[in-house]
């Protein structure tokens, strides 16, 4: 098990000694049978690091920022109504490179800071969106595409 996600919780509490309050909320999670992380199972981990996302206020925190991504996302003119569109064009490699529900909450500021610059370019073109989540399928298998537009002389 990796326990980077309870580390990145505890730091976020106020309080003094680590080690201590490591020991107290192992203890609480697990009926007092430990105080290692080691011993816990999945399932009282699982449980002690939403109860610390809940108590540090990082999942209202996550919330937050996802909203406010889908509505500048909308603004800039990609169907926020479909899913699988908001992963695509997130995982083009421009935009996030993966998909939205992997953003953590530095990969969405970043990605707030770069919807803004297209919203304030005047939005993507239509079929800009669609072409975005096309390079990111491509891109996906190791082949890019690129489209070049030949125009006839007068």
């Amino acid at each position: 098990m990796n326990y980077q996600r309870f580390f990145a919780y505890l730091n976020r509490l106020p309080g003094g000694d680590r080690e201590d309050m490591k020991e107290t909320l192992v203890s609480s999670f697990t009926g007092g049978r430990t105080t290692h992380l080691r011993e816990m199972t999945q399932k009282e981990y699982n449980a002690m690091c939403a109860s610390l996302a809940e108590r540090t206020g990082w999942k209202e925190l996550l919330k937050k920022k996802r909203s406010l991504c889908l509505k500048l996302m909308q603004k800039a003119g990609v169907d926020t109504t479909d899913w699988a569109r908001i992963d695509d064009f997130c995982r083009n490699p421009k935009i996030a490179g993966k998909a939205f529900a992997q953003l953590g909450v530095k990969d969405l500021d970043a990605l707030q800071v770069k919807l803004r610059a297209i919203v304030n370019k005047g939005g993507l073109k239509p079929g800009k969106a669609q072409e975005a989540a096309t390079e990111s399928q491509h891109t996906r298998q190791g082949v890019t595409y690129i489209a070049v537009q030949i125009v006839g002389q007068a």
